[in-house]
């Protein structure tokens, strides 16, 4: 086989899903965050051939003074509700993204379980929330009147997510914002089944921007104290909002992976950022994102290869053969098996290099998924791009 015929069969394989497959034992999927943020363990990829072991707190001293990294603002919603339908029936459902806001009606897109029998027009009424102590809950305080009762009727299915929009109604006087904190928990994901996290440990220390429905993850090992040591040492430090959704959980279904469908996710790079960017380019410095949604948004928000100011959506997806635009390094979790999240982190340093890697973190007993331990990529061992993914924005 010439050199070009294995180059082509090697592309060809990436493009499987069931390429991306790996074991995990379950023991080593974490269900509780580490006490201190920043005692995770990091593997630090430092070249297309090695790496080597750290914890991360000591990420300063692996960066370089004139460094930028880019964090994702967002914070997790209590996007998760239980209810029931008028007879009485359970009914779960996880809020992905807002549609229409006008006076006292929200409705939005949601994941509906059981959703067969939810069709337009039933009706779900929700109670308070176990996460929240109405006794001394700050949101209480802003009732002046028992708590009120929030119900959402289903408008219409919706075909690429197999969810619901839903119109919430609820009564004068009570902001939208109240009452998700009354009656939503913060939804943690399936694969974590016993967890003592609060709400807290499941949002970044710089989270603000109110509407994701899921942590960026990368961005939890973060402290205060770690911001201003790598403040000290001359890294600089970025924002922009990617509101995570379904576009980042949903698994890949399909087993040529150029088929899937990405949905949009909505994210805002503003132009203090961009300036940023192009001040760090300038100075020779590097940027590394900190988790895979600020890929998204970043490499999401070029146009004609130029890097600009963006307030919308991206269906962006990232796989092997992905020429890079903007992010020269990465800070990410471990990802799940046949995740648009593995491939994505597969187009920075190869599919067989990355999953090797991951063998290795097995062995070392690294922590892995949401709560789990964290990834640094260095520009310097990324693999080298053979062609232009897929992906466009909305």
């Amino acid at each position: 086989m010439t050199g070009i015929d294995k180059q082509t069969s090697k592309h060809q394989i990436d493009q499987l899903v069931s390429s991306y497959d790996y074991e995990l034992p379950q023991e080593q999927i974490a269900q509780t965050p580490l006490s201190e943020r920043d005692g995770s363990k990091l593997l630090v990829v430092d070249s297309p051939t090695h790496h080597s072991h750290h914890i991360f707190r000591e990420l300063p001293q692996l960066l370089q003074p004139g460094d930028l990294l880019i964090l994702n603002n967002t914070r997790v919603i209590p996007a998760r509700l239980y209810g029931r339908k008028s007879t009485g029936a359970p009914v779960e459902i996880l809020l992905l993204e807002e549609r229409e806001h006008q006076g006292q009606h929200q409705s939005w897109l949601a994941l509906v379980k059981p959703g067969r029998r939810l069709k337009p027009g039933a009706e779900i009424w929700f109670t308070p929330s176990s996460q929240v102590g109405l006794n001394d809950s700050s949101v209480s305080k802003q009732l002046t009147t028992p708590l009120p009762p929030l119900k959402a009727t289903v408008l219409a299915t919706d075909e690429a997510t197999s969810g619901r929009i839903l119109q919430f109604d609820f009564p004068e006087g009570v902001s939208w914002e109240t009452l998700l904190e009354l009656y939503g928990q913060v939804p943690l994901p399936p694969y974590i089944q016993d967890s003592q996290a609060t709400p807290d440990q499941y949002q970044t220390i710089y989270a603000q921007k109110n509407g994701a429905v899921a942590a960026p993850t990368a961005g939890l090992h973060f402290t205060n104290e770690l911001l201003e040591n790598c403040r000290q040492r001359g890294i600089r430090l970025g924002y922009i909002t990617l509101h995570v959704g379904v576009g980042t959980f949903r698994p890949v279904e399909v087993e040529d992976i150029t088929e899937h469908d990405m949905h949009g996710e909505w994210l805002e790079v503003p132009q203090s950022t961009v300036e940023q960017i192009q001040e760090t380019r300038a100075t020779g410095g590097r940027v590394i994102a900190v988790g895979t949604t600020v890929v998204r948004a970043l490499e999401g928000a070029v146009v004609d290869g130029e890097l600009q100011p963006y307030c919308g959506k991206t269906n962006l997806f990232i796989y092997p053969g992905y020429q890079w635009q903007v992010v020269e390094g990465l800070i990410t979790n471990f990802h799940l098996p046949r995740s648009s999240l593995l491939m994505l982190v597969s187009a920075m340093v190869g599919r067989e290099r990355l999953l090797s890697l991951y063998q290795d973190a097995i062995a070392q007993g690294y922590r892995f998924y949401s709560f789990g331990d964290a990834m640094l990529i260095l520009p310097e061992a990324r693999d080298v791009p053979r062609e232009q993914g897929i992906g466009n924005r909305e």
